[in-house]
């Protein structure tokens, strides 16, 4: 099994930092996704108070619970800060999907120790799962 797949299997809360009220938009897919797989799922965006009725955060720092895992969709400098967000609140696995994971990001995590998923796509995982 790949890495991957063991987050999707041992893990059932994740915060999607950036997420979006917008359909159309990558975040809001994922959002959406985790919960149609029965997933807890927290949106993360100072710009919103609910997306589909699900109360959003402003940060990481606002969470009322720690998440398993933290997903990234912000574009690469953003994803930089919030693993280092990650690093401070003890978050242990953070998930970089395609365009928003940077070399540096990557490096932050192994630097604190995060278990990190850089360059796979969430959705198509979740889809492959058995």
């Amino acid at each position: 099994m790949n890495l991957a797949q063991d987050i999707l299997k041992k893990n059932r809360t994740f915060a999607i930092v950036g997420v979006s009220q917008d359909t159309t938009k990558y975040g809001h897919e994922i959002f959406e996704t985790l919960l149609e797989y029965g997933y807890t799922a927290i949106p993360v965006n100072p710009k919103y108070s609910l997306v589909d009725g699900v109360p959003c955060y402003p940060s990481l720092k606002a969470l009322p619970e720690k998440p398993d895992v933290v997903v990234a969709a912000v574009p690469p400098v953003v994803t930089e800060s919030v693993v280092q967000s990650c690093a401070s609140l003890g978050i242990r696995i953070v998930w970089m999907p395609p365009g928003a994971w940077s070399e540096k990001a990557v490096e932050i995590c192994q630097a604190y120790g995060i278990t990190e998923v850089h360059d796979i796509c969430l959705v198509a995982s979740l889809h492959l799962q058995p």
